[in-house]
């Protein structure tokens, strides 16, 4: 009788343990619910979820006071859950901004109801509403600031589909408050990157988002290619595509230089986006030397040897494309998608890059006997040669370029900064142009020059897809060559806040297995394609000997020869075709098995082994359990 009002009062006490934790358990999660209900644990590889240190070091860097009003709909999104669930994200992460600045950052954040006084104030920030389905209410989410200067920037519309690119928009809309001098860029562009009007179209063109994006950090000036002088408060000179650039402003880049202004050229020995090439990409009616560039004497005054004969063709690294609508897609060795390989991860304008898009690229190099420092910035693979730059300009079939086509082993460089002290093009001062300044043959100090061997990278078909939404034109990156591109002009500029911020956009990680699988069937399907061809050729000769032994017998009735001639390749023909299909077969067999073994990983495996985990646990524990009452019981 003791022992059943023990073991009851054993279980009474061990019920109401239970109740009591479940209780504190509940407790203590609503608890934490509230007090941390924005942390969190950055688990990513490349700790997306955490502010960027360029981020920290900006915000650190406030010296006057700036006001940041968040404006997001309540109402109008109540129908729309994963709009609301951005919306909480964007909130979270400019509090997680404010927090660090010692009030410097001061959020506002404004539910903009219709016909109330905080809808006028995101109107007076010029924010457009976005209507919700038919009759629903205006939606406003966007972000507006100011500063002390009654300076004003604006995010008109937070898009979802945008969320890598949320702390880089946030810190530079920061940036442009609180750094009012904005340095001034000097731009010689022989593309159309600026907004303009096209006279073949009659359709106004809004420029490349590269060039724009630009804009935004900077005061881009656009100089005539024909400049005898460069002035001292050019921070940065950009020069894209200096084709039949006349001797008077390549003896001002090459002074500029020598007084220590920073340069950042991008040259190509074959620009698809010339408009001498026709309109749009892949334009393939003009010859390559019309749509080439260079720099010239002065790549040979600094020691750098440019061939603008010669464009990079990469076997493991080219994109797959469709040369026109009609066309099934293929790889283009010539359209290079560089990946973090082929980066350079010392330098702080590559090191936090993941892709970057190029085409018919050119190929840089050091000359032996030159004293200059060359860093590759951008590399191709080990897989990569070069081509003829006239084998592309007539191109129609991409998959041509794969004949006779051998990788060198050598990775081949695309971009390069140079360093060091730098010669003048120019022993003396050319005759016929007249200058204030002294004649320099020396460069100042330390030159700092990067120079790109392509120009189609800045183009937006290689990184940025643009659409209209409710009339607003946005841009949506898909590669870094626009980080690229502004990553340099920080750099040389002597900023650098927004680098690692820039760095940090991409989500996307290629599926470098299938693509080799693909790759590796590419080649066996071209080779059976190539036997087809072969034997049609051999074939036809054969018919044509055929037909010569007939003499002048015109019959169109085929010879016995004939007719056992052409059953014969018609049986091949068949046979060849169905050795194509079985390679495109086994091609999806082995992507199938490699998804269905990443399946049974993921699905099966991983729970399995929790489950024996788990089982184990409590096996050891039972075990512990009976060791420990079979000692009391013999005590």
């Amino acid at each position: 009788m003791t022992s059943r009002i023990w073991n009851l009062g054993r279980k009474t006490q061990g019920a109401g343990a239970l109740l009591a934790l479940a209780v504190l358990f509940i407790g203590i999660t609503l608890l934490l619910t509230f007090l941390l209900r924005s942390a969190r644990i950055d688990l990513t590889e490349s700790k997306l979820y955490t502010l960027a240190p360029g981020t920290q070091q900006l915000l650190n860097s406030l010296d006057e006071p700036v006001n940041l009003y968040f404006f997001f709909s309540q109402q109008a999104s109540s129908q729309a859950p994963p709009l609301r669930a951005y919306a909480q994200r964007v909130r979270e992460m400019l509090q997680e901004m404010a927090a660090r600045t010692d009030g410097k950052l001061r959020l506002h954040i404004i539910d903009p109801q219709p016909f109330s006084e905080e809808e006028d104030r995101a109107t007076e920030f010029g924010m457009a509403p976005v209507p919700l389905g038919p009759g629903g209410e205006p939606l406003y989410f966007g972000l507006a600031g100011t500063n002390a200067l009654d300076g004003r920037e604006t995010i008109g519309l937070f898009q979802p589909d945008k969320e890598e690119f949320l702390e880089y928009d946030i810190a530079s809309l920061i940036h442009r408050l609180g750094n009012t001098q904005r340095p001034n860029i000097g731009l010689i562009a022989g593309l159309p990157v600026n907004p303009g009007f096209d006279q073949q179209t009659g359709q106004r063109q809004p420029g490349w988002a590269s060039i724009a994006q630009l804009r935004e950090l900077a005061e881009v000036l656009t100089l005539e290619s024909d400049i005898p002088h460069i002035a001292d408060d050019i921070g940065v000179l950009l020069v894209i595509h200096p084709k039949s650039l006349p001797q008077s402003s390549l003896y001002a880049i090459d002074q500029f230089v020598m007084r220590g202004g920073k340069l950042l050229a991008f040259i190509d020995p074959l620009a698809e986006n010339d408009p001498s090439g026709g309109a749009g990409m892949m334009a393939m009616d003009a010859p390559p030397g019309e749509r080439s560039s260079t720099l010239g004497p002065l790549l040979d005054a600094w020691g750098v040897e440019f061939d603008t004969g010669s464009v990079l063709g990469d076997r493991e690294l080219g994109l797959t494309v469709s040369m026109n609508p009609m066309s099934l897609p293929s790889q283009h060795i010539a359209v290079v998608g560089l990946n973090r390989a082929s980066m350079n991860r010392d330098d702080v304008v590559t090191s936090a890059l993941d892709s970057i898009n190029v085409m018919s690229a050119g190929v840089l190099s050091k000359r032996e006997d030159s004293p200059v420092q060359f860093e590759p910035m951008l590399q191709s693979s080990t897989q990569a040669g070069l081509l003829p730059a006239a084998r592309l300009a007539f191109m129609s079939d991409s998959r041509s370029l794969l004949d006779d086509f051998s990788a060198t082993g050598e990775r081949y460089t695309i971009a390069a900064r140079l360093h060091g002290t730098l010669r003048s093009a120019y022993a003396q001062r050319p005759d016929g142009i007249d200058a204030a300044d002294e004649h320099l043959t020396e460069s100042q100090g330390t030159a700092n020059i990067i120079l790109v061997a392509d120009t189609d990278i800045l183009a937006d078909p290689l990184w940025v897809r643009t659409q209209n939404v409710f009339g607003q034109r946005f841009s949506t990156a898909w590669a870094n060559n626009g980080d690229f591109l502004a990553n340099a002009v920080d750099n040389l500029g002597g900023s650098t806040d927004l680098i690692s911020v820039r760095g940090r956009q991409s989500f996307f990680r290629p599926f470098t297995k299938v693509e080799k699988l693909r790759r590796r069937a590419g080649d066996q399907l071209r080779a059976k394609e190539q036997e087809l061809d072969r034997e049609l050729r051999a074939t036809e000769e054969k018919l044509a000997q055929l037909e010569a032994g007939r003499g002048n017998d015109f019959s169109f009735t085929p010879t016995p020869e004939q007719a056992a001639e052409l059953e014969r390749f018609q049986q091949q023909r068949v046979q060849v075709r169905k050795e194509l299909r079985d390679v495109r077969r086994s091609l999806d067999v082995d992507i199938e098995r490699l998804g269905f073994w990443l399946k049974t990983i993921n699905i099966g495996l991983v729970p399995a082994l929790l489950t024996m985990g788990a089982v184990f646990l409590a096996v050891v524990r039972r075990q512990r359990l009976r060791t420990g009452r079979a000692a009391a019981h013999a005590v």
